[in-house]
C-alpha cells in the first residue's frame, strides 16, 4: 500500500493528538499542515517535521498528493472551511466535533450531504474507547434491551485554546454543544433510537467568571442534567459537571433493562492524575445481572502506547484506522454529516430547553435528512 498523506486544516491541542495518532497507522504520513497561530504551527512542525507548513487551505489544497484531510479548526470554523474544501478541490474528510454551532447551518450541511462526492466523517472519538465499544457490543444483551441510559461526566474545567474561543457560547456552541454531543451522539448509537424530547436544567456556577476578555465575561455552563426521551420508548440522562477532577472516574455510563445493569466506568486522562494518589486507575465494566443477582468486576485496560497519544483513551488511533479504511475506499464512516448535525441538534434544544427551563420536543424524521 503507498503512503497516505493527510493535511491537517487547524492543529491546536486536538489537532496535536491526531498527528500523534495518525503516526502510529502503518503507511500514513502528515503532508501539509495550515494553523495560523505561530504557536501552535511550530508545535505541530515538531510533532509533524516531514509535514509542508502552509498559509491558507488553498494552499495546503494545491498540494497535488494530499490524500484526505482532517479538520480540527475552531468548532465556528468548521462549516465555513468544508464550504471552502468543497469550492476548491474535494477530498475525503475527518471533522472534529461538533459539525457546527449555528441552528442556520443547517441549509449548508444538506448541501453537502447532497453535493460533496466524497466521504465525510464527524469525529466523535467516544464511540471507539475500548471500555465503551465493549459497553456498547455487551448492553442489550445484559439488560435485555436498554430502558433506562445514564450518562456521567466529572471533568476538569475547560482548558485553555488559541484566544480562549471555548470561553463563549457564539465560538463553542455552548457547552451541550461543544462537550455534549458526544453524549448525544452516544444515546442515539447505543439506544438505537431518535429523541422526541428533551428537558435540561443547567448552569456556570464556578468556572471563568473572573476571566475577561476584551470586557467581557465568558458564559459557558458548567454543570447541567438533562432528560431525553425517545421514539423506543427508552430514557436517557445526562449530568455534567465541570468542576470535578478529583474524581476516580471521568465518565461512567450505565444502562438497565428487564434482565440487568451494565456499567462502564473510565478515567479521566492519565496526564491530570494526581501522582501522590499511585498508578491511576483502570476502566472497568460492571456487570449486575438480576437472576443470579451480583455484579462481576472486568477490567479493560488502554494500551500504553495509546493513552501516550492522547487524552482519549485510543479512541482516536482506532477512528483513524477505520477513517484509513475510508480513505482507501474500503469502508464508508461511521459517522456522517447526518449523525453529527443530529447530535448537535440535541445539545442545541438541551442549551434552549436549559435557558427557557421547559422541555422541548424533537422531531428527527428517517427521511435520511438532518
Amino acid at each position: 500500500m503507498s503512503t497516505l498523506k493527510y493535511g491537517l486544516v487547524g492543529c491546536g491541542m486536538m489537532g496535536q493528538e491526531h498527528i500523534r495518532n495518525i503516526r502510529l497507522l502503518s503507511d500514513t504520513a502528515i503532508g501539509a499542515i495550515f494553523e495560523p497561530n505561530k504557536e501552535m504551527r511550530s508545535a505541530a512542525a515538531e510533532l509533524a517535521p516531514e509535514a509542508i507548513i502552509v498559509d491558507s487551505i488553498e494552499e495546503l489544497l494545491a498540494i497535488d498528493d494530499i490524500d484526505c484531510l482532517v479538520i480540527t479548526s475552531p468548532n465556528h470554523t468548521h462549516i465555513e472551511n468544508l464550504q471552502k474544501i468543497a469550492s476548491v478541490r474535494v477530498l475525503p474528510v475527518l471533522v472534529e466535533k461538533p459539525l457546527a454551532t449555528d441552528p442556520a447551518d443547517e441549509a449548508t450541511i444538506l448541501d453537502l450531504q447532497a453535493s460533496y462526492s466524497a466521504p465525510i466523517w464527524v469525529a466523535m472519538e467516544y464511540r471507539y474507547m475500548p471500555p465503551l465499544a465493549e459497553f456498547i457490543k455487551r448492553a442489550h444483551e445484559v439488560t435485555g434491551g436498554i430502558t433506562m441510559l445514564s450518562i456521567r461526566e466529572h471533568r476538569f474545567p475547560f482548558l485553555e485554546k488559541v484566544n480562549d474561543w471555548n470561553r463563549f457560547n457564539r465560538y463553542s456552541g455552548g457547552t451541550f454543544v461543544e462537550k455534549c454531543c458526544h453524549f448525544f451522539d452516544l444515546m442515539r448509537f447505543i439506544l438505537k433510537s431518535e429523541p422526541t424530547s428533551i428537558m435540561s436544567s443547567a448552569a456556570q456556577s464556578h468556572n471563568h467568571l473572573d476571566e475577561r476578555y476584551n470586557g467581557e465575561t465568558p458564559d459557558i455552563i458548567d454543570n447541567g442534567f438533562a432528560v431525553v426521551n425517545f421514539t423506543n420508548g427508552s430514557r436517557a440522562l445526562l449530568e455534567l459537571c465541570m468542576f470535578a477532577e478529583g474524581s476516580r472516574y471521568q465518565e461512567e455510563i450505565c444502562a438497565v433493562g428487564k434482565l440487568g445493569k451494565i456499567e462502564c466506568k473510565i478515567p479521566g486522562p492519565t496526564r491530570f492524575w494526581a501522582e501522590h494518589l499511585g498508578p491511576p486507575p483502570v476502566a472497568k465494566l460492571v456487570i449486575s445481572p438480576r437472576n443470579p443477582s451480583g455484579p462481576v468486576e472486568i477490567e479493560i485496560p488502554v494500551d500504553p502506547e495509546l493513552t501516550a497519544a492522547g487524552d482519549h483513551h485510543g479512541s482516536t488511533f482506532y477512528q483513524h484506522r477505520k477513517f484509513q479504511q475510508v480513505v482507501l475506499g474500503n469502508a464508508v464512516p461511521d459517522v456522517t454529516l447526518e449523525d453529527g448535525w443530529r447530535a448537535v441538534k440535541m445539545g442545541m434544544a438541551a442549551q434552549q430547553s436549559a435557558l427557557q427551563q421547559k422541555a422541548l420536543k424533537l422531531d428527527f424524521t428517517d427521511t435520511g435528512e438532518p
